[in-house]
């Protein structure tokens, strides 16, 4: 329990002290944002602070900081600590200077950022790279949502009206991808809207939902430790089973892989350019990136201490999916109602991203391929590809459940590595200004040893290394790393 109250301290403290430090090095100015000298009406608008923040936190919170902590709490309480720390050195900071690099050039997407700082030919890779990975996540954020909805919502609707004599058409399957085709259409007319239209105007009351269960859950897991202090630590029949290195589970790199959101996730800088493309000032960008990161740090808590509480208290739980344990949380802790409105608020951080993930690709695939967005016409040709590799994508990934464990593993882990390519790319940003780069460098070469060590070790994706000699292939590739990033802050500064 002490492990939790204090990461939940960290965070906070973290935000007013080296979230401080870090506003100091960039130094925001009160010069014009791309909201108003790149003002198009679709995408560069201004808007409010506050509704800029609830969707910046919608963008961001997928199903990360529910359902990856779910998982990633079964390797102990040490994540309590891992996650306000890695937040605040490295998460954090990332998602700021990711957000106040596309601001201060005109808005740009993480590709052309990386191309500016990390040169052409490591553009060429990242270009194709995020795109791929952006899709990924567009399949994964309508996969879970889907799952969520029609086992949740509508097949007990389906069962009781067939109970009572109806005939109902679907079921099963047919139920999910129907949920399937009204998130796809969803995301496919989002995507078309300027970003007031639909975001602007329906993200700030589904952020108002995470937020209201968030907090629930906090309360009622509060007011069980009255009753039951030791719930939030580690009972024996936990420690038993727990995630350790001896049972094939260590925590480097496996836990920064698990947790991303909550932690560091490279899918943050493929967001922040749409808040960038709204700002209207540079002094809003620490509430508004690093903040807002901070506060999913706290939502990844309270998630994470609520598949502790369940785990501790139901240890058969411990080898169930992350989704079912989520269900198990709800209605142990919040009830019906309440536990109902919550599962809702988590299927929406899921729908939320997916759109917004499609939105990022559609203007980076533009951005590229030099493509005005204005016009409605070719922002559905530009979609319209983008729609048919992210079906494909789901009708491979729910051939079986091995393929969605595949496709989930190439997602977490490509995430990391956009984690890993922003903060290089913010690290020789920092130098070429003669500004403090070691806030970026240090967090770059931790998450490129996580990438490195996790592709050598894992069996399914990369080359089934041992372990220390996976530590010893990272550290090496690490070294090229910093190399890379000081061959191009110098190239790039001019004497």
């Amino acid at each position: 329990m002490a492990y939790f109250f204090i990461g939940i301290i960290l965070l906070v403290a973290g935000y007013f002290t080296y979230g401080r430090l870090i506003e100091r090095i960039v130094a925001p100015t009160d010069t014009p944002t791309p909201a108003f000298y790149k003002r198009d009406g679709v995408d560069f608008l201004p808007l409010p602070h506050w509704k800029n923040m609830l969707i910046q936190l919608l963008n961001i919170a997928g199903v990360g900081p529910v359902i990856g902590v779910i998982i990633g709490i079964k390797f102990g309480e040490i994540a309590f600590l891992i996650i306000p720390v890695g937040n605040i050195i490295a998460g954090a900071t990332h998602d700021y200077l990711s957000g106040m690099m596309s601001v201060r050039r005109g808005g740009a997407n993480l590709p052309i950022l990386i191309r500016d700082n990390l040169g052409g030919s490591y553009f060429k890779f990242f270009s194709v790279f995020s795109i791929l990975l952006l899709l990924l996540v567009v399949a994964v954020f309508v996969n879970i949502p889907a799952k969520l909805f029609s086992t949740n919502f509508l097949e007990p609707v389906s069962d009781f009206l067939a109970g009572k004599g109806w005939h109902v058409f679907l079921q099963g399957s047919g139920l999910f991808w129907v949920c399937v085709g009204a998130i796809f259409a969803y995301y496919i007319v989002a995507t078309l809207f300027s970003v007031d239209k639909i975001i602007g105007k329906i993200y700030p009351f589904f952020g108002a939902v995470l937020l209201l269960g968030t907090f629930a859950l906090f309360v009622a897991l509060c007011f069980a430790m009255i009753h039951n202090p030791s719930l939030l630590s580690e009972s024996e029949p936990f420690a038993m089973q727990k995630w350790t290195a001896a049972n094939g589970h260590p925590i480097v790199p496996l836990l920064f892989v698990t947790i991303a959101c909550g932690i560091i996730s490279g899918f943050h800088a493929t967001q922040s350019p749409i808040i960038a493309r709204t700002i209207q000032s540079e002094r809003q960008g620490r509430s508004s990136f690093y903040g807002v990161m901070v506060l999913e740090g706290l939502i990844a808590m309270i998630w994470a201490s609520g598949g502790l509480a369940v785990y501790n208290t139901f240890p058969e739980m411990f080898h169930s999916d992350a989704t079912s344990v989520l269900i198990k949380i709800t209605k142990t802790y919040l009830g019906s109602w309440m536990g109902a409105l919550t599962v809702l608020g988590v299927i929406i951080l899921a729908v939320t991203s997916g759109d917004t993930a499609m939105r990022a690709v559609r203007l980076s695939l533009a951005e590229i391929l030099k493509i005005d967005q204005r016009s409605k016409l070719k922002r559905v040709l530009t979609c319209l590809p983008l729609g048919i590799l992210v079906a494909a994508l789901l009708i491979w990934s729910n051939m079986d459940s091995e393929s969605f464990n595949m496709l989930w593993n190439y997602f977490a882990w490509g995430n990391q590595v956009l984690a890993y390519s922003t903060l290089m790319a913010a690290s020789v940003w920092l130098w070429r200004q003669g500004k403090p780069a070691v806030v970026a460098i240090v967090p770059a070469a931790f998450m490129g040893f996580i990438v490195y060590a996790y592709i050598f070790w894992n069996k399914n994706l990369g080359f089934a290394l041992s372990l220390k000699v996976s530590y010893v292939w990272a550290a090496a590739f690490v070294v090229l790393s910093l190399a890379f990033i000081f061959y191009n802050a110098k190239r790039g500064i001019k004497k």
